[in-house]
């Protein structure tokens, strides 16, 4: 994008929401309010697995694990010690905080949680991840044994999910829109769809999420008083905008979320190496990050970043190189006379429709001839997960385990068994992900992730991209948020709003 298009944007959008910004009116309370670019779908933490639930559920349940800044696991609710290579037992804290109606936590609910994630008949999605527990035993009302089909240094890092009351899981309580957890958080109402509103427990400070599905009149909220923050989501043009504002902060940090063009294997063009390492040479990675998204992330070569223990600090990237790029596609069979033709799915998000854009005028100087189709999230994420694609775009937030290599990489994951939407099959890919899942210890696991992480990008299943930074914006009044490199809400947990 030229710096004059970018300008008569820029001035467009000011235009605009000067125009908007007349009669604005500041809401006078002490409420704080997040807009959200998506609302969240479960607030039971057995079912949830979109980012937004997963965030908000994590304000309104205690989990007995949670993550260092490495994404090693360390204790939260509970600590453990190995008692076998296939026993694991959590003791929960002296004093465990108790739930929304009262009930004190104990063994009993944590048992009656991963209970029921493990019963196939109940759908969890998050039974996978848990299928090498043969049992749950609870020997006292603090004490929690694990004991498991096969031995796995990484078990206690899948713990990491809300703890339910036990009576309420039995009488088959509606969790999912009338949570009752032991975290920080208890809600107050959720009205509609849109509007979600809990209090902290500590003190009464009320939050109320508010999905706001435009990134314009989000901003627009923003200014005028009625939304305090933003975390992500927002166009860099508006974050621009916004750092001009003085009732506003713009707060960056670093993030993990992998964003990446994944491709189906079962394709002829895509199946080709050759064609997959030229898509490598022919995007230029650095003039998307500075001009498109005005310099707010960091070139990916994994799915993993450096910072994660089990991440590769020292992988060779592909280089923007277009002439490379027809090099490789002439070694593939195309050229002038023969072009590559390839469909790109992405969805209809306008940001991501423009990064797509950049993308495929990037692959067209490389003689990469791109359609693009644009769907909106549910439709093209249904084809995402059923296969129908042939290149697309796509992110994975949150990620903390290395067991996501064997979910996303190994062959025996495609799905329903995974996440191996395109068909990858590596011998030596699967062979690298089962050496590293037999490690006895996590030091010893980490030099067979780098290993594979090698291989990956060899072998490219996924052109790697960026980590989008996570980008918070905040109304003067706001105190004590910190934002987390992995975009979790954890930040009200201490945040208050100067009030009335």
């Amino acid at each position: 994008m030229d710096v004059q298009r970018r300008l008569n944007l820029r001035n467009s959008l000011l235009l605009v929401l000067v125009l908007l910004l007349l009669g604005c009116g500041l809401a006078q309370d002490d409420v704080l309010r997040m807009g959200l670019a998506n609302a969240p779908v479960s607030l039971d933490p057995r079912f949830a697995t979109d980012a937004t639930s997963t965030r908000i559920n994590r304000l309104l349940y205690g989990r007995l694990v949670e993550f260092d800044e490495s994404s090693r696991p360390v204790p939260s609710l509970a600590g453990w010690r190995l008692l076998s290579p296939r026993h694991y037992r959590f003791t929960l804290e002296a004093t465990p905080p108790t739930f929304a109606n009262g009930a004190p936590l104990t063994s009993r609910d944590v048992k009656a949680t991963f209970d029921y994630i493990l019963i196939e008949t109940n759908g969890s999605p998050h039974r996978n991840t848990l299928r090498m527990v043969e049992r749950i035993e609870t020997p006292d009302a603090n004490t929690v044994d694990f004991i498991l089909k096969r031995p796995d240094v990484l078990f206690p890092a899948y713990l990491a999910i809300g703890i339910l009351p036990a009576d309420l899981i039995l009488k088959d309580h509606p969790f999912q829109d009338h949570p009752v957890g032991n975290g920080p958080f208890r809600l107050i109402d959720w009205p509609e769809q849109g509007r979600l509103r809990l209090e902290r427990r500590g003190d009464g400070q009320a939050v109320e999420f508010l999905h706001v599905k435009d990134p314009t009149v989000r901003v627009l909220k923003l200014l005028r008083g009625e939304i305090d923050m933003l975390q992500n989501d927002i166009p860099p043009e508006l974050i621009g905008y916004l750092e001009e504002q003085e009732p506003i902060s713009i707060i960056r940090t670093r993030g993990s979320n992998f964003s990446y063009l994944g491709f189906n294997l079962g394709d002829p063009a895509t199946a080709d190496p050759l064609v997959r390492r030229a898509i490598a040479h022919a995007i230029d990675r650095s003039a998307i990050i500075r001009y498109a998204l005005g310099g707010s992330a960091e070139p990916a070569q994994a799915l993993l970043p450096p910072t994660h223990w089990a991440g590769a600090k020292d992988l060779e990237p592909y280089a923007f190189a277009p002439a490379r790029a027809r090099e490789l596609l002439g070694q593939a069979g195309y050229g002038d006379s023969r072009p590559l033709r390839l469909v790109y799915k992405t969805s209809s998000d306008p940001f991501r429709i423009r990064l797509a854009t950049i993308i495929q005028n990037q692959l067209q100087e490389a003689g990469i001839q791109v359609v693009l189709r644009s769907y909106d999230w549910g439709t093209f994420y249904g084809d995402i997960k059923a296969g129908r694609f042939q290149m697309y775009s796509l992110a994975w937030v949150g990620i903390k385990t290395p067991d996501i290599f064997r979910y996303v990489y190994h062959s025996g994951s495609v799905p329903p068994e995974g996440a191996n939407r395109g068909r990858f099959a590596s011998s030596a890919v699967d062979r690298l992900i089962e050496e590293a899942e037999a490690g006895v210890s996590i030091d010893l696991q980490a030099p067979v992730y780098h290993r594979l992480q090698v291989q990956l990008l060899e072998e490219l299943p996924y052109v790697p991209l960026w980590y989008e930074d996570q980008v918070l914006a905040l109304r003067q009044g706001v105190k004590d948020y910190l934002i987390a490199g992995d975009g979790n809400y954890d930040g009200l947990i201490r945040a208050w709003k100067e009030g009335k």
